[in-house]
């Protein structure tokens, strides 16, 4: 019997329906520190502009005429819109809105100037937003297209302190996306690049609930 057959006979030995499960022990702590939810959004604020994504805070009132604000400084002449984003988020008379269409080529939303959606919660120790492709955030691949990605975090109640907490709420069945600042990457130089795999810029709204 050769090594590789070896190798092989251990892992389909391991993969046998009837083999025992292994009890993992999960003692380890699921955040660092306690916080109020004021002190939790703060902590995302902070680690979103350590990722040089552009953070924006307002309240319910004060969001469409913020968001319409922001496509206007971007010279937005079309944006996409998820299928269940909020219809008063936008402007009544601003950029055209492009749907959420299965059939929409990557050229098609390559040529849509910004994208707006909600998300389906964000973590402050590591300033990560998550999407799951809910309503109010469509499929994966417009928010990884355009070259502007404007997010909205509903705050504090969308907030937790750390990746533990996030994974029991989440679904692992859904599209998830774990968003960390604009898209970025750098060469053995450490020359960065942004837009190479999504938006080059990410501007996060914290929409204040309470």
């Amino acid at each position: 019997m050769s090594s590789k057959d070896r190798i092989l006979g251990r892992i389909r030995r391991a993969l046998r329906d009837d083999a025992p499960a292994v009890e993992i022990p999960r003692d380890y702590l699921d955040a660092h520190g306690s916080r109020t939810p004021a002190e939790r959004v703060d902590l995302l604020a902070a680690h979103l502009a350590e990722y040089r994504a552009v953070v924006h805070r307002t309240d319910g009132a004060g969001l469409p005429p913020l968001i319409a604000g922001l496509l206007a400084a971007r010279g937005a002449r079309s944006v996409l819109v998820p299928p269940g984003l909020p219809p008063h988020w936008l402007p009544a008379e601003g950029p055209d809105r492009v749907p959420d269409r299965g059939a929409s080529t990557p050229y098609a939303l390559d040529r849509v100037d910004s994208v707006v959606t909600g998300c389906a919660l964000a973590v402050a120790e590591t300033g990560t937003i998550v999407l799951d492709g809910g309503p109010d955030q469509g499929r994966r691949r417009i928010t990884l297209i355009p070259d502007h990605h404007i997010c909205v975090v509903r705050v504090p109640d969308q907030v937790v302190d750390s990746v533990p907490q996030a994974l029991p709420l989440l679904d692992p069945t859904r599209p998830l996306t774990w968003i960390s600042g604009p898209s970025a990457t750098s060469d053995i130089e450490l020359d960065r690049v942004e837009g190479v795999h999504g938006p080059r810029t990410l501007e996060v709204v914290l929409v204040g609930t309470q």
